[in-house]
């Protein structure tokens, strides 16, 4: 007859499973951590590949001659006559010069294609900087085509040098140059310091990223005080009822609403019933900061309620008056979670592009913004537009845009965690 198990041998048994499923569990928790680790390595190793050699560009070394008669100049003190002149007129001689072998029509229109064809603007500008340039022949260095730089750039590529529309014979041509040193890689400055643009080479962030500054400015200028403000009225001064209680709930359904709901509202009361035009950053902040309230609202009370009650009983109990107490006391100790509230709603609506498609800012803006009132687009919406482009060269600019991006989203949560760090008081 066997005995029954004694009650330290069953205690053992249980605890001996139970330390087994809490090690599961622990794995379980360690697996999910490396798996999202790894999805976010995986995709940074994508980005950073495909995105830093756009931070390279490649240029050509030509002779130009400024020729007066070639430009159509008679005075060069005329902005208009600058402004006019057959500047890429220049650039083909130059190459005819360079490649004097060249006659066939269809080959010089292949010639041509070694620069960009937005080379013209940059001696434009030369020529308005220093007016003693014209009828005097320099060596300058141009813009490669696109095309041109994507392929010097494959020349190093393991799988083979992509050659997309550079035939045999303009390989031939690029290894000249190349052999007399008239090709060279610089740092990609036009990625910083140009617009959008239809050529890949030229094509620039600075214009997206003023667009962005200038829609974070307005959304900042509004969402922050009426958000504090909103926040401080519901925790100091309503009163507790249905009404209060059906606004919190709003609030808090609110935060959760698809974005792009907000820009149909935007849509319908900014531009429907205001009138106002599209693709404005003035009408980007208002849409942002209808999304952003509800983040600010709900980060604000929840810094106000951190603020222990002694502080606002030892206030009244002095003689100050309720707006005294707030204002003077409880306001700067919840500012640091009003901070940081706010830096994470802009960080989201930084990289928000839904709501502003629905707004018109997904127009082709050239031209650098100026101001809230001046047609522009956005970081996301540039990136969203290039990655729908057909050039190979747009793959690295989007994935490059999209490592600036990311940058400006790291800061700005950096900056929120250590301003709650440096300013938070613990009780």
């Amino acid at each position: 007859m066997s005995s029954k198990p004694s009650t330290i041998e069953l205690v053992n048994k249980n605890l001996a499973k139970r330390y087994r499923a809490e090690a599961r569990f622990k794995a379980y928790g360690i697996a999910s951590i490396a798996f999202g680790l790894f999805c976010l390595v995986f995709l940074f190793t994508d980005i950073i590949g495909k995105g830093h050699t756009a931070f390279v560009q490649h240029y050509v070394q030509l002779e130009v001659e400024f020729d007066a008669d070639a430009l159509g100049i008679n005075d060069v003190n005329n902005p208009d006559q600058l402004a006019a002149a057959n500047y890429q007129g220049i650039v083909k001689k130059a190459l005819r010069a360079r490649f004097p072998d060249v006659r066939d029509r269809r080959e010089k229109r292949v010639l041509y294609r070694l620069v960009s064809s937005g080379s013209g603007f940059d001696l434009r500008k030369m020529l308005e900087d220093d007016h003693s340039l014209l009828g005097q022949r320099l060596s300058v260095w141009l813009i490669a085509d696109d095309d041109v730089d994507t392929y010097i750039k494959s020349l190093d590529d393991k799988a083979g040098a992509f050659t997309g529309r550079v035939k045999e014979k303009q390989q031939a041509r690029l290894a000249d140059l190349m052999a007399a040193g008239q090709i060279d890689a610089r740092f990609n400055t036009v990625f910083f310091q140009n617009g959008d643009s239809r050529e890949p080479e030229q094509a620039g962030i600075r214009g997206a990223i003023m667009g962005s500054l200038w829609t974070m400015m307005v959304t900042l200028l509004l969402s922050f005080p009426i958000g504090v403000a909103a926040a401080i009225y519901l925790e100091e001064y309503a009163p507790k009822n249905k009404w209060t209680d059906l606004i919190e709930v709003n609030i808090n359904n609110l935060a959760a609403v698809p974005s792009i709901i907000f820009g149909l509202l935007g849509v319908a009361i900014f531009i429907g019933m205001f009138g106002m035009q599209r693709s404005l950053p003035l009408v980007g902040g208002l849409v942002l900061t209808l999304m952003t309230l509800p983040t600010i609202i709900i980060s604000s009370r929840a810094a106000i309620k951190a603020v222990p009650p002694s502080i606002r009983e030892a206030a009244l109990g002095i003689g100050a008056s309720k707006m005294q107490m707030i204002l003077h006391h409880v306001l700067p100790l919840a500012m640091p979670g009003m901070l940081t509230g706010a830096i994470i709603g802009l960080a989201q609506a930084l990289g928000e592009t839904a709501p502003l498609l629905m707004i018109g800012m997904v127009a082709f803006i050239v031209d650098i913004p100026g101001g809230v009132a001046d047609p522009a687009t956005v970081l996301p919406v540039q990136i969203f537009l290039w990655s729908d482009s057909p050039e190979r060269a747009f793959v690295e600019r989007t994935s490059a845009a999209i490592m600036v991006l990311l940058g400006f989203l790291i800061v700005m949560n950096t900056l929120a965690v250590l301003l709650r760090n440096r300013l938070e008081r613990r009780w």
